[in-house]
């Protein structure tokens, strides 16, 4: 099965949520928040960096629900920008 290629929208909304999960990560270590959200940490550095722009729902609301965040608001603060 081979992958639609992401738009260059879709990059930017992982973009986005890699930057809401970073600053919400704090001072917190990468290892300590993927750990309780059990995720490798290598799947969080993926998501923050940008290089894994379309993770899983569940993989984002168990990082969500770590760091505090309803998943009303990551959807809000990774939403299209309309022009």
């Amino acid at each position: 099965m081979v992958r639609t290629p992401l738009t260059p929208e879709e990059r930017e909304r992982g973009e986005r949520l890699g930057r809401l999960l970073r600053e919400a990560r704090g001072g917190r270590s990468m290892t300590e928040v993927a750990a309780v959200a059990g995720v490798s940490a290598e799947t969080l550095r993926k998501i923050e960096t940008g290089r894994a722009p379309t993770p899983a729902f569940f993989t984002v609301a168990a990082l969500a629900g770590v760091l505090g965040l309803s998943m009303d608001e990551v959807a809000a603060r990774c939403a299209l920008v309309a022009v």
